[in-house]
This record gives C-alpha cells, structure tokens and sequence, in this order.
C-alpha cells in the first residue's frame, strides 16, 4: 500500500508531531532508509481466553473489511484524507464501557493532539465501541505496559499498533491480523551509509560490522528494540551496536538529530511519518 500524506495532515502534525517531538522548522532533516527489516503484521489482543470478546472483535473487523469502512480509516491517514477526534470518556465501573489499552506516540496508527486522541487504531476501537454499544475508554500508557494491562485483566484490549508474536501469546490471545508492518531505520538526511543498499542483507551486513562505538535508538518494548538487541523469542540474533531504548520514536530521532545516535529503528508507517512532519 502506498503512504502517501497530504499536506494539510501534515501541517496538523506539525503542531503536535505526535505531540512527543516537539519539532520546529529549525530542525535538521531526516530520512528513512525504504528497505524492510522485518516482515510484522499488527493484531489487536484481549485477555488469553476471552473467547466472546475474540469473536466479536474479529466478526467486526471482517465486517468492516468487507463494506469497505476499514479502507476509509486507511485512508484517512494514507491516503490524504481527514482524521476524526476520538474522545476518550472518563473510566467508571458503573457504566457499560470498553477499556481499550494503548501508547499514543505512535502514529498514524495512535497519537493525541490536545486532549483528542486520532489514528487508526483509535477510529477503529471507537466504531467497534458503537457497534457493541458501549462507551470507549482509552488507557493511554507506555507502551511495554500494554499486552500485561489486557493479560491482567485490567483493560480489555490492546490496540497500539503490536505485532503478533508467540511470546505475547502467553498473555494475550491475538484477532486476526490487519496490518502488515516492517522495520527500517532512520537516518540524518546527509547520512550517506546506507544508499547503496538494495535489500535488507546489504543493511545488515553494514550493522553486523558494527561494534559497540555505534549508537542505536529504539522504542522500548518494540519489535525494533527486539530486533537491534537480539532475542530468541523473536527469533533475532541482534547486533553488536549499542542500543538505547526510548519511550517513544520521536524522542529517539531527537536525540539522533541532537547528536547521540548514529541512526534509529522503528516501525516504517512511524518512520515515514516522522520524515514527512520533521522535514514539513
């Protein structure tokens, strides 16, 4: 699928750059290095065994797969079209509310301007609160807290942009996928390290000659994080870099432009997402 932003979200975006960059036309432009790292598809996750909840969510998303309302959040934030505030209400026992987990720095899938939360992830999670008729109440967190919020039962889904994997199935039981994601990496614009490359071994062959004097960013908790540091679950051997873990992507491409990181890996929508608003 094409990511193609139209200006007007992106100068939106400028004023809150996912609210957590805090950029400014001064900035020094970045790039993204368009090679896939990884092959990821983003699910939402309930709590293991809460098979009602499950079906539901999964009878809804086919359902908005198939009369096409799925495409037109897609392309509210792909396509150039124009995204929808979603409110959070305020959380109470009393009343019949869906408590949705999540880490909004992390769009277009998650993010806040004001006290409005906007992204797919959010659009979704509000229509399927109307279609089951009941209010929707965002829990936002960091991210590393999201999967274990669902598992104990202290929210009751997780949706912020999480890749499917055996080792969150131990605590959460996955919808089926909606999204397909990847890794790439993030570089200062005049950075000219990986313009040869073609393919995700010419990348890794550069990163596995790397030793621990080369700086790394990554949002903790993240595929990204998994795949820079190595771990077995995931099934990544990792590299000798130095890696430093962020509570968001925006904060790690900070501290690159400010100096300290060679480059930052994060998930491609998020990436481009940050180019397109940094460079404006």
């Amino acid at each position: 699928m094409k990511k193609i932003v139209c200006l007007a979200l992106a100068a939106i975006m400028l004023v809150s750059v996912f609210a957590f960059t805090s950029c400014t036309a001064n900035e020094k432009p970045i790039k993204v290095i368009d090679i896939k790292l990884t092959d990821e598809q983003y699910a939402y996750a309930v709590k293991k065994g809460d098979s009602e909840l499950l079906a539901s969510l999964n009878a809804f998303l086919a359902e908005i797969k198939e009369n096409g309302k799925f495409d037109e959040v897609l392309n509210k934030y792909f396509e150039g079209g124009t995204p929808t505030a979603v409110v959070s209400a305020a959380k109470d026992e009393s009343k019949d509310q869906i408590v949705v987990a999540t880490n909004a720095a992390f769009a277009p899938f998650e993010y806040k301007e004001g006290d409005n939360y906007y992204g797919v992830d959010m659009e979704i999670m509000k229509m399927y609160a109307d279609s089951v008729g009941k209010e929707l109440v965002i829990d936002n967190m960091d991210f590393d807290s999201v999967c274990t919020s669902v598992g104990q039962g202290k929210c009751d889904i997780a949706a912020a942009g999480l890749t499917v994997n055996e080792k969150r199935k131990e605590i959460v039981d996955f919808t089926e996928s909606y999204y397909d994601a990847s890794q790439m990496i993030v570089v200062m614009a005049d950075d000219t390290t990986f313009d040869a490359c073609k393919t995700a071994e010419d990348v890794e062959a550069i990163l596995k000659a790397y030793g621990a004097d080369i700086k790394c960013g990554v949002q903790g908790g993240t595929t990204g994080a998994f795949y820079a540091k190595g771990d077995e679950d995931w099934g990544f051997d990792g590299f000798g870099f130095t890696t430093k873990d962020y509570p968001n992507a925006g904060l790690a491409v900070k501290d690159m432009q400010n100096g300290n990181l060679n480059f930052v890996i994060i998930d491609e929508a998020p990436a481009k997402r940050l180019v397109e608003t940094i460079n404006g």
